[in-house]
């Protein structure tokens, strides 16, 4: 039975803190799959909230967006830029991979990009004991037959109505999560986060995070904090954390900010949770 409740400050106390004799790469490995030619910006805010949570982000994407990365170096210096030829080799070094921000959502796109229904439905059948968080493009053109156990799904409720063919609401998001042993994030004004045993409902949030990219920056989130936490801890919280960044963001600026506003503000919102 599902029984629906909030997160608490003792769900926050429990997500992973970086050791103090840690070191490179043992807080974390993000590969983040996404982007076209397109969408630019929708992986760049996912890999940009990612960059500050876990040690290392492997980005691919198709060659634009893999030169704007490379571009940002002075900013993006723990990571590598993957070619798509060769992203098998690095999802078995990640922790957890993110993939769909950005990809585009039909069959038979522009010249230059993979088609996502191919590329998506090839890698979640290939690697199922990976830990998974799929988003936006990947999401619009899957079975759900193939979402692997555990993996986190992050639609909003026209995404869950086309990937489940059901009405996008929290019952039926704990309903798909029990059929389908996934992670359901359910999102809207409150968010649903729902696996095979329970729900929790994330209120609070406000008109600014309307704004296009505010998904990519909670896909990145959840996929970095998905790296060395328990993927149902791991969605809550992030959307948790998500929408109180975005919360500190209104009281300061009303809803006149963006994505980027949003990923800069989610370390702070982070660190003072923390304290």
């Amino acid at each position: 039975m599902i029984v629906m409740k909030t997160v608490t400050s003792d769900d926050i106390k429990k997500l992973y803190l970086p050791p103090k004799d840690s070191h490179k790469g043992q807080n974390g490995r993000l590969l983040i799959i996404g982007g076209s030619r397109l969408f630019h910006a929708a992986s760049l805010w996912s890999l940009k909230v990612a960059s500050r949570i876990v040690d290392m982000v492997y980005y691919s994407s198709v060659p634009e967006n893999n030169q704007i990365v490379l571009e940002l170096k002075k900013e993006f210096r723990d990571g590598i830029v993957v070619p798509r030829g060769k992203v098998d080799d690095y999802i078995k070094e990640a922790d957890c991979i993110l993939i769909g921000p950005g990809l585009p959502r039909s069959e038979g796109q522009e010249a230059g990009d993979n088609d996502t229904k191919e590329l998506t439905t090839r890698l979640l059948t290939s690697y199922k004991t990976k830990q998974w968080v799929i988003d936006g493009g990947s999401l619009q053109v899957i079975s759900p037959d193939i979402i692997p156990r555990s993996a986190i799904v992050t639609p909003h409720q026209k995404e869950f109505e086309r990937l489940f063919k059901k009405e996008g609401n929290e019952k039926k998001a704990g309903e798909m999560a029990q059929s389908y042993n996934c992670i359901i994030l359910l999102k809207g004004s409150t968010d649903y986060v729902c696996s095979k045993e329970r729900c929790l409902a994330v209120t609070g949030g406000n008109p600014g995070m309307t704004k296009g990219g505010t998904g990519d920056v909670l896909a990145g989130l959840v996929a970095a904090l998905a790296c060395k936490n328990e993927p149902f801890l791991a969605a809550s919280v992030g959307s948790f954390i998500n929408k109180k960044a975005g919360d500190a963001l209104y009281k300061r600026v009303g809803p006149y900010f963006n994505a980027s506003d949003l990923a800069d503000q989610i370390p702070k919102t982070m660190y003072k949770l923390f304290l």
